[in-house]
């Protein structure tokens, strides 16, 4: 009966630490409407949500990327524009191409209606740098 309450306990402990930890790595934003009440214009302000994660899936001419939080959650698919960013860990831009399945990146979204937009993507590691040689031999042959 003991070992059993001892595991009942462990359990409970386990589930509390994991939702923590899920709950750290999103942070959360509010979306605030002002209203002047002297001109009668409506200000709305909202501030942008980031998590970590790894971009599953990444197709260059679709208008989306999947990205899973955690190895064992289901991918979600985040819609990009043409506003988004992609940068480099140092924070310099880069192109989509440094976009690659399983890479670790950080990526901050807003919810537009239904659809969650990507604003920036950071990538945790630095893109690979492929440099293309070329070598040219030139014979001339004396008369």
């Amino acid at each position: 009966m003991k070992q059993t309450r001892l595991v009942k306990i462990l359990a409970a402990g386990v589930a509390c630490g994991a939702a923590v930890g899920i709950a750290l790595a999103q942070e959360t934003t509010t979306t605030t409407t002002t209203r002047d009440p002297v001109t009668g214009t409506t200000t709305t302000a909202s501030a942008t949500t980031s998590t970590a994660g790894t971009i599953a899936t990444y197709t260059p001419d679709s208008d989306y990327f999947t990205f899973r939080t955690a190895p064992n959650v289901a991918p979600v698919r985040y819609y990009y524009t043409r506003d988004t960013t992609i940068l480099d860990p140092e924070g310099r831009t880069v192109s989509w191409s440094a976009i690659r399945p399983d890479a670790p990146a950080t990526i901050y979204y807003t919810n537009v209606g239904d659809r969650v937009v990507v604003r920036r993507v950071v990538l945790s590691q630095p893109a690979p740098v492929y440099k293309k040689e070329t070598t040219t031999t030139t014979t001339t042959t004396r008369p």
